[in-house]
């Protein structure tokens, strides 16, 4: 969705004329700073939506009581879960404090939305084969390495060609959660279909070379410090859009990773034909993955490692939904 007019519409009334546009500095700022289109994204809604509640007032002329009360509104009147409350409150903190260099004091009176402790959807094994039997050709493949090495969907949708190591069987995962890199399981079973899949990606690279294009985004500021690696057969994604499109970052013709969607949707039709009542979406195979290693009697902390969480306070979740029942506990009435 494009919001240039709303944009206009908006900075026009808070920016002196003749002076940049407030979005246009913040977004000139997330990209200095090298955040994620999707965090650039999610930042300029945010923003967008605290400008427009008081205008016209600039940003600058507003205190952190203004912050506090956009944010206490979010969680008594729209009634927002707490990770979209701390989202927007990200939002505001760069744009106090990256853009408009003002340090805000910390608001002890904004009201909290309640985080609730939720235990993830986890299948059982037989679920599992029954979810990936009905998936066919690219979704199989990536919804076996979600299941298999424990990735996030955009962990899967991202992955580089130079990241898959065949004769190791690992993946490298660069910049997940967190900027962090970490190395999980390649699953020996989707040996065969990876091979037809690089196969099929050098292929695709090819034609698209010979037509002028071939080249994919790169991180950061690699692109000017190895001006040529964009177009080599390593930096290609494993599982590239259909199509080419425009990069909103910088306007080139480019072909970028698979759209998620394509996979949350066959994941979904798979769960409905596999007769499933709990809800199933991809991030459940993740789950599943670790819930089924600990069920095999790994170490958590190698889970941990796998799964690349910060902290094993967050793995030791899934201790509580192994296959003996609520907490791990094996009933009496089974003994």
């Amino acid at each position: 969705m494009s919001y240039d007019g709303e944009d206009a519409a908006i900075t026009g009334c808070v920016t002196p004329p003749g002076g940049p546009r407030l979005l246009d500095q913040v977004r000139g700022r997330l990209r200095l700073k090298h955040y994620s289109l999707r965090t650039e994204q999610a930042y300029l809604y945010w923003i967008r939506r605290y400008v427009r509640a008081w205008l016209p007032r600039h940003p600058a002329e507003l205190d952190g009581a203004a912050v506090e009360a956009f944010l206490t509104g979010l969680a008594t009147r729209d009634n927002v879960a707490a990770s979209t409350q701390n989202q927007a409150l990200a939002a505001l903190l760069f744009l106090y404090r990256e853009v408009l260099g003002i340090e805000l004091p910390w608001m002890e009176n904004v009201v909290r939305a309640k985080r609730p402790r939720r235990l993830p959807v986890v299948l059982s094994r037989a679920q599992v084969v029954r979810l990936l039997e009905r998936l066919s050709g690219r979704e199989a493949l990536m919804a076996g390495l979600l299941y298999g090495s424990g990735l996030r969907l955009m962990e899967c949708a991202r992955l580089r060609v130079k990241d898959v190591d065949l004769e190791r069987n690992e993946l490298t995962i660069r910049d997940g959660k967190g900027g962090k890199d970490r190395m999980t399981v390649l699953p020996g079973a989707l040996r065969e279909a990876l091979l037809r899949q690089l196969a099929e990606v050098r292929l695709l690279h090819a034609r698209d070379l010979a037509c002028g294009l071939g080249r994919v985004h790169l991180p950061h500021a690699l692109a000017r410090k190895y001006p040529n690696a964009a177009a080599e057969p390593g930096w290609q994604y494993v599982f590239p859009a259909t199509r080419i499109s425009v990069d909103p970052r910088d306007g080139v013709r480019r072909r970028h990773h698979i759209d998620e969607k394509v996979l949350q949707s066959a994941v979904r039709r798979a769960a409905r034909e596999a007769g499933f009542d709990k809800p199933v979406t991809p991030h459940t195979l993740r789950h599943c993955f670790a819930t089924h290693l600990l069920e095999s009697g790994a170490d958590i902390r190698t889970v941990q490692e796998l799964l690349g969480h910060k902290d094993v306070a967050t793995t030791q979740i899934y201790t509580h939904v192994l296959n003996r029942g609520a907490l791990g506990v094996l009933s009496p009435l089974d003994r």
